[in-house]
């Protein structure tokens, strides 16, 4: 489950950018993790392409996609931005599942090898096995790397930028700076991040399945943005955290987990639009408040 938290917090960190820092909306955020899942399975298990090649190569494609699809998409605004980013992915989720030679079809696409860990012999506890125990170290030095560059980006000039154009792109641009080129250029290292999320996790299911790319996909990484909290950086980190742990603990007790899912968004949107993060730095603030009076 470690393993499944991680990668999930990439993605929706990566969807954050696009939602919290952007105020982008999209709902098919999933078609570049799919394609980035496809894209590290095929080239491992078909070509025996290694991992350190793999997963970049994944990445970018995914990348490449987000660029194409973006291109469209940036064109328009709220909800036509929002149901084109639903249209490119219910494309991918199409192909994936109809080509057959390529993807596997319906029944996708098994037995994606774990990456071999042998030329990292010296690092303790790596030395050239191939089993989860080993992979799940090596997501987390990924995933870390992955979140250490989208740090970077949403506290550099571009970030704080993307963010002026979040609070009023009309007058952003009237003062001269290209809104859709920033868009799409934040559309991109989105669907990059993404595609290395999904190539881990295909890695991490032995597989690559058409659900990948499906929409309830892209709404499960959505509702992690704003269960953890969309105005911070680690929120959906913290949102992936906390809905994976409710999904597998209340499963076991019944079937409803979509019920009570629902019950906590209406609950969580009305009470702490701002998250899980944004509710505890109410209390913290209230509480210093209360140490100063």
């Amino acid at each position: 489950m470690a393993t499944d938290i991680a990668i999930m917090a990439l993605f929706a960190v990566s969807l954050n950018l696009l939602l919290g820092y952007g105020g982008l909306v999209s709902f098919g955020h999933a078609a570049y993790f799919g394609i980035g899942a496809y894209a590290c399975g095929i080239l491992m298990k078909v070509h025996a392409v290694p991992f350190s090649v793999a997963l970049p190569a994944a990445g970018l494609l995914a990348a490449a996609f987000a660029a194409l699809f973006g291109f469209f998409c940036v064109r328009l605004t709220k909800i036509y931005f929002a149901m084109l980013t639903l249209a490119f992915a219910q494309i991918v989720w199409a192909v994936s599942f109809k080509w057959n030679s390529v993807t596997g079809g319906e029944q996708g696409m098994s037995d994606v090898p774990y990456p071999d860990l042998s030329g990292l012999a010296w690092v303790p506890g790596l030395a050239g096995y191939r089993t989860s125990d080993h992979f799940y170290v090596l997501t987390v030095v990924v995933v870390a790397a992955c979140l250490w560059i989208l740090r970077r980006v949403v506290r550099s000039p571009f970030g704080r930028l993307l963010t002026t154009i979040r609070e009023n792109p009309e007058r952003t641009e009237f003062i001269g700076v290209d809104v859709r080129r920033h868009e799409l250029i934040a559309f991109v290292i989105a669907g990059l991040f993404a595609g290395i999320a999904g190539g881990l996790f295909g890695i991490f299911n032995r597989g690559v399945f058409p659900d990948f790319a499906y929409w309830p996909k892209s709404s499960d990484v959505l509702i992690m943005t704003i269960l953890g909290g969309m105005g911070s950086f680690y929120g959906p980190a913290i949102g992936a955290l906390i809905l994976i742990i409710l999904n597998q603990e209340i499963t076991s007790y019944t079937e409803y987990w979509p019920f009570v899912l629902g019950i906590l968004l209406i609950t969580l949107l009305f009470l702490f639009p701002g998250g899980v993060v944004g509710a505890l730095g109410g209390l913290v603030r209230r509480l210093e408040r209360t140490r100063r009076a």
